[in-house]
């Protein structure tokens, strides 16, 4: 085996496995939760999760991904979602989560998404696509290439589960997403933790700096929403709002305008 063999066997596998027309030896569904503007009270967006067919968690089938399997999961994700979100009739954005390390070459492997999106006529500009921050990446060239290349495409991105991964603020210093999503453990009882108040705070201003939205996830009580909320954070996700709904849109709570 020679070296240029051995510098990426996965994206090899992957690249083969792809021009192969490999299938999935599994199948899928979607859940969808929304990201709510509590400033405009709009929905911002619906992020895709992945389900079991029956609508069981994301366990099972995450199980069932391996090394062999993890291009055409990742692909067939991103086609499943645009599907599900034009049949559904979404009006704002859809966020797909994506796997770096099941992408060869970015252009070439967003090629099934322009695809899915012409064919089922979601326009492309609606798109965001997260990367989940504690996803080890080794080649961080890579993941700014690939993030380059997704906002030369027109398509939004961003750092999912911010702050609870192994770089942190260093990402931010070699690219910058169009948003972060803030991770639920930072954000968890925020309102009786000084240091996460104030961690919350340098981001939300450095955000701001930078020009990046953040979206405040996994927000499960009034008490962290008005803490939030005083921080200036307008953009959310949580069990608050809305939990997941199998294939479907779900309805929305929205607490009262006034905080204190």
């Amino acid at each position: 085996m020679n070296p240029s063999e051995t510098h990426v066997p996965s994206r090899t596998i992957g690249c083969r496995n792809c021009s192969n027309g490999q299938k999935l030896p599994f199948e899928f569904s979607m859940a969808f939760q929304p990201i709510v503007d509590v400033k405009s009270r709009s929905i911002f967006a619906y992020e895709s999760l992945i389900r079991g067919t029956d609508g069981s968690g994301a366990q099972g089938i995450l199980e069932q991904v391996s090394e062999e399997n993890r291009y055409v999961f990742d692909q067939s994700c991103r086609v499943k979602a645009v599907e599900l979100a034009a049949k559904l009739k979404i009006p704002c954005y859809l966020s797909i989560n994506f796997l770096p390390n099941a992408v060869y070459q970015a252009a070439t492997c967003i090629r099934a998404t322009l695809e899915a999106a012409r064919r089922f006529d979601f326009p492309t500009d609606r798109i965001i696509f997260e990367i989940t921050e504690n996803e080890q990446v080794v080649e961080k060239q890579h993941l700014k290439d690939i993030i380059l290349e997704y906002k030369r495409q027109g398509f939004k991105t961003a750092i999912d589960d911010f702050g609870a991964g192994y770089s942190g603020l260093g990402l931010l210093a070699e690219f910058q997403p169009d948003i972060i999503k803030l991770d639920m453990q930072l954000i968890r009882n925020i309102h009786n933790d000084r240091a996460r108040t104030a961690i919350t705070k340098g981001i939300l201003s450095l955000c701001k700096s930078l020009d990046i939205s953040v979206i405040a996830e996994g927000v499960e009580t009034p008490e962290e929403y008005i803490k939030l909320r005083s921080l200036g954070v307008e953009l959310y996700q949580g069990y608050l709002f809305s939990r997941p709904k199998f294939e479907a849109l779900p309805d929305v709570y929205w607490p009262p305008r006034r905080v204190s």
